[in-house]
């Protein structure tokens, strides 16, 4: 088998663009690989080798007469199942769409293709990306390659799995409570949640629209630059994107990090952390001063109520956004006699959806109910904006907060699945940097006794995916963490 696989995609790119290799050769690659490890991780809902070698083999053509080649040129890529991709199923890990074939583009596929991306395969989730463990698809568990006995994360768990298996060098995933940095710290890669707006989430089945944001993630900080670079930008088919220019996010790599001032939140680093995670990012603090930053401890003082705050605000908007699931106009409708319309409704989602949606929607519709709004939600947006203002006052005197991803390293499938309470504190660490609409970037910075990854997060000011980047880049330069595999056996 072609070990085209475990190149880079800054690699590929340059492998192809300069004529080392045809894109079907990097295709054939990477099916050859999905066909090696795929049976053992789960991490692929839908893959159509002949539509992926009829992309390779227009690029090829592309190539031969002379025309430009975009940043993406030769690269295949995952995405994350809750994209839309005209005219391939688009599930959402959810029963209830489970035929549903979208007639058209999310934004940021249109935006890979022309870029010349290659559309290379759907990966499993989370059902409508709810859970942080890739265990509440309808469809299979994902398992993590550094241990098929354990999770990759979630909701991004077949995205991160599937670029840590060497399936495919770069993946899109959502992030809406860390579900792009978790997966990501779990399997060892790189993975970046954009400032909310900074990517356009039209095409993206909607979870908690105040959150959900589209990312990259991949083997290398490069890589994560590289498809930022395509993906982000104003798109007028969704208001919430912002009307700022886009610079080539691979420019902030060679950038220097000498002068910089980070802060380390006490409450990120409570005595309760495995020591294995608190070693790694004290590994990172000297690294980082060594290369000519600072690092000082600050104070998040609410984080101790983002948990609660997110699972309000999320599950509340989750509740509005999925009752369009009715079976109405399109995906699952029940086949059960029915009396009337009420009853068609009840019966078509209560096949559609699963235990850990059926939860969410529950326990936001009651937030929302009368007598509770003023309550649960309404005060769950107060907190949401004192948690901001905590970021905010920290950045007055920080250019950026490191802190660990996770409070755990990759647990045991199943470990988690039925203490919902136990599986939502996995996110104490990120859902914070959501409420407070920030950019974040994951990063692998060592190895448990276990042989497990360890993932440490870099958070900006909005809009400072550059510095990140920088600040990620200047670490890795000096560390090999990601650029080990995992042995599949």
């Amino acid at each position: 088998m072609s070990e085209l696989w475990k190149l880079t995609s800054g690699d590929l790119h340059e492998r192809f663009t300069s004529g080392a290799a045809s894109a079907v050769e990097i295709v054939e690659s990477h099916l050859d690989r999905a066909d090696q490890v795929e049976a053992k991780i789960d991490a692929i809902l839908t893959l159509d080798r002949d539509h992926v070698l009829a992309q390779a083999k227009a690029l090829d053509a592309k190539r031969e007469k002379g025309e430009p080649l975009g940043m993406l040129a030769g690269i295949p890529i995952g995405i994350k199942d809750n994209i839309c991709t005209e005219g391939i199923k688009t599930t959402a890990g959810s029963r209830i769409l489970e035929s549903f074939v979208p007639p058209y583009n999310a934004h940021v596929i249109d935006k890979i293709l022309a870029a010349d991306g290659i559309i290379f395969a759907k990966t499993n989730l989370d059902e409508f990306a709810m859970g942080s463990s890739c265990e509440n698809s309808a469809f299979k568990v994902t398992k993590n390659p550094w241990d098929l006995t354990r999770v990759p994360g979630g909701s991004s768990g077949g995205s991160a799995a599937a670029v840590a298996a060497g399936i495919v060098p770069l993946a899109l995933g959502t992030d809406t409570g860390g579900s792009i940095r978790q997966p990501a710290s779990f399997c060892g890669l790189v993975g970046m949640k954009p400032t909310y707006g900074r990517v356009s989430r039209y095409g993206a089945l909607a979870f908690a629209s105040s959150l959900d944001q589209i990312g990259p993630i991949s083997k290398d900080v490069a890589g994560s630059a590289r498809l930022l670079s395509v993906i982000a930008g104003k798109d007028p088919n969704d208001g919430t994107s912002i009307d700022q220019e886009v610079p080539d996010y691979r420019e902030a790599l060679e950038e220097e990090m000498f002068g910089l001032t980070l802060g380390l939140p006490k409450e990120y680093m409570s005595d309760s952390l495995p020591s294995s995670i608190r070693e790694a990012v004290d590994d990172v603090v000297l690294t980082l001063e060594a290369l000519g930053t600072s690092v000082r401890a600050i104070d998040l003082p609410h984080t101790e109520y983002a948990v609660a705050t997110y699972y309000v605000v999320a599950n509340s908007e989750a509740s509005s956004n999925l009752a369009r699931y009715d079976g109405m106009h399109y995906g699952h409708r029940t086949k059960a006699p029915i009396k009337n319309l009420a009853e068609s409704f009840s019966r078509t989602r209560s096949e559609g959806f699963g235990d850990e949606v059926k939860r969410r929607i529950m326990t936001g519709t009651h937030a929302l109910s009368s007598g509770y709004y003023d309550a649960y939600y309404l005060k769950a947006l107060k907190v949401r904006r004192k948690i901001r203002e905590d970021f905010e006052t920290a950045f007055e005197d920080v250019d950026a907060v490191i802190a660990p991803t996770s409070p755990v390293t990759a647990f045991k499938i199943g470990e988690k699945i039925d203490d919902p309470l136990s599986m939502y504190l996995t996110d104490i660490l990120t859902v914070a940097v959501n409420l407070a609409g920030l950019p974040a970037l994951s990063l692998p910075v060592g190895f448990s006794g276990e042989g497990l990854p360890i993932g440490l997060q870099i958070i900006g000011q909005p809009f400072e995916e550059e510095l990140l980047l920088t600040l990620a880049q200047g670490y890795q330069v000096e560390t090999d963490h990601h650029k080990k595999w995992p042995q599949i056996p």
